[in-house]
């Protein structure tokens, strides 16, 4: 698969109406606006320190185009402001749907088809010719929806990088994070299927993954000691095999992304209901969707909604 051109449009600041603030990304302030009437979200740099990551971010999601990550219009880079235009998802993020107080119904279906659009947009970041690309910070608040929440975009690439032989240094968020990158070894594209795989479960039970641990520290040490969050009672095999295989200590014995996505393109075949109307949240409650949450805070915890998983087959 060739790279995108790498090109962008240079933005006018002055083409863009300020809305709202919606919260915050990997870098800066991102605020709801409107361009050339196009509802867009923009992400606004606040300080020297974000600037390396905005221009990173520029460079990545140039090369990139996919129905499941996030669309860049274009981006200002004067000296004096510098911003991302990029597609405004009107449901959210994946994780505030999961985790909401508002407590959202899905489905098992729902749930798949999440997993499986993740799975395609990171399995064709890894598959881009001659340089491939690793998101490193796969995680539901990097996740959002649109069109009734039946469609994902895989956002924030401020820490995306290409893959090279010699990558260690450390990049992500503790509970998604794969334990060679936190250690400082070597690491490979199967940081991000150790990350997919924590989603997996994540989506299956409606829990933070390592909620009772808290702090980043803790949570990294267990996942350096082979801990991982409990299995899924009733989960057939199919899906444990494969969350079991994607978070292995061990990255060459994880699978590669596009196995995870044949994988679940199967499992997608067994179930009904993906295209199922889903509440949506209120607006009041769409502005917290894109702000980063605290692991292990008391607004994690949330209702079971997700459908009997014996509708699936166990192997």
């Amino acid at each position: 698969m060739d790279s995108q051109s790498e090109k962008f449009e240079e933005i006018d600041i002055r083409e863009i109406c300020f809305l709202e603030s919606i919260g915050k990304g990997s870098f800066g302030v991102v605020h709801k606006a409107l361009w050339r009437g196009l509802t867009v979200a923009v992400k606004k740099v606040e300080t020297e320190s974000e600037v390396n990551a905005f221009y990173n971010e520029v460079q990545q999601l140039a090369r990139v185009q996919h129905e499941n990550i996030i669309h860049l219009y274009g981006a200002c880079t004067s000296d004096d402001f510098k911003c991302l235009v990029i597609e405004f998802a009107d449901g959210g993020s994946l994780y505030h749907l999961l985790h909401s107080s508002h407590k959202i119904k899905y489905n098992l279906a729902h749930g798949i088809s999440w997993l499986l659009q993740c799975a395609r947009a990171v399995s064709y970041l890894h598959a881009i010719h001659p340089r491939p690309l690793l998101h490193r910070d796969l995680k539901p608040p990097n996740l959002l929806l649109t069109k009734g929440a039946k469609v994902l975009k895989l956002c924030d690439f401020g820490t995306a990088c290409e893959l090279s032989t010699n990558m260690s240094d450390n990049r992500g968020s503790a509970a998604w994070m794969a334990p060679e990158v936190f250690e400082g070894k070597p690491y490979t594209e199967k940081c991000d299927v150790y990350s997919w795989g924590i989603i997996l479960w994540e989506v299956l039970t409606r829990r933070v993954p390592f909620e009772d641990l808290g702090l980043a520290v803790r949570i990294m040490w267990a996942v350096h000691q082979k801990q991982r969050p409990p299995l899924i009672s009733g989960c057939p095999k199919v899906l444990e095999n494969l969350m079991k295989r994607c978070w292995d200590h061990k990255h060459d014995r994880r699978p590669r992304m596009e196995e995870v996505v044949e994988t679940v393109s199967l499992v997608s075949r067994y179930l009904r209901g993906a295209n199922d109307p889903i509440n949506p949240p209120s607006d009041d409650s769409m502005t917290d969707s894109y702000r980063s949450p605290c692991v292990g805070s008391s607004e994690c915890h949330t209702s079971r909604d997700v459908s009997n998983l014996s509708t699936l087959p166990n192997e």
